[in-house]
């Protein structure tokens, strides 16, 4: 896979990537079973799907197509109980917490880019003491269209004051990785997020895998970690 050329910055998907909400995201889909009178799901039924949003969960938690009438109203109830319990369980992945503190230490900017809703990204964050420490957040419904088109990488690319090809995109699905790549990033494939066993992660046309959130720092260009004492990023606001 190609190593080079390597980023200044680094843009993180949020759920499997760098968040683990799969515990929250699970439990509130079984609080919606329980609610419908049926019984608990595995959580291994169920992890494939969390990564790719509410219609994927309520397909897999009540095998139904989104044409069901039935099929909206149960989604709505599911994001309703998910905004209640929303970081009740939910962590960085391990290792992760290290990586942005050597990023911050070493002034490489990082952000989020997430299909997840702003009503949902915003509080989350800020739940888990995040709030002021990405150098820019993209949410879901920022812009009219989500991964895999590449308009919200693009959109954290300028906000980040970068162009793509100086940034790094991570994420755990194929989307992320078409995004990235229409956008003119590098793309790394998070190999402990939520893939399935369906997933051929090889085919995705990454420019690597990554077993550990640590090893994004082998994707970052030696001169990247002293850009910011040397002033390149200083008008780049936090949000």
């Amino acid at each position: 896979m190609r190593r080079l050329p390597l980023a200044r910055a680094v843009l993180l998907d949020l759920d499997g990537t760098l968040f683990d909400t799969a515990p929250d995201l699970i439990s509130s889909l079984n609080a919606l079973r329980r609610e419908e009178d049926l019984p608990p799901l595995a959580a291994a039924q169920l992890a494939s799907a969390v990564s790719h949003g509410s219609a994927p969960m309520i397909r897999r938690g009540f095998d139904l197509a989104p044409d069901d009438p039935r099929f909206e109203p149960l989604r709505q109830r599911f994001l309703a109980l998910y905004r209640e319990r929303l970081s009740c369980e939910t962590q960085p992945f391990d290792g992760m917490e290290e990586l942005l503190h050597t990023l911050e230490r070493g002034g490489v900017p990082w952000g989020i880019v997430t299909n997840k809703p702003g009503w949902l990204t915003e509080p989350l964050v800020a739940a888990l003491g995040y709030g002021e420490r990405p150098h820019c957040v993209v949410s879901g419904d920022d812009l009219r269209r989500r991964k895999p088109d590449p308009y919200q990488v693009l959109e954290g690319c300028r906000r980040l004051g970068l162009p793509p090809r100086e940034c790094v995109f991570v994420g755990d699905a194929e989307r992320d990785v078409e995004a990235g790549r229409r956008a003119g990033t590098l793309t790394l494939v998070a190999l402990f997020g939520y893939l399935s066993a369906e997933d051929r992660v090889t085919r995705w046309g990454a420019d690597g895998l990554i077993g550990h959130p640590q090893e994004i720092e082998r994707w970052l260009a030696a001169d990247a970690w002293a850009d910011h004492r040397n002033g390149r990023h200083t008008a780049v606001a936090a949000l």
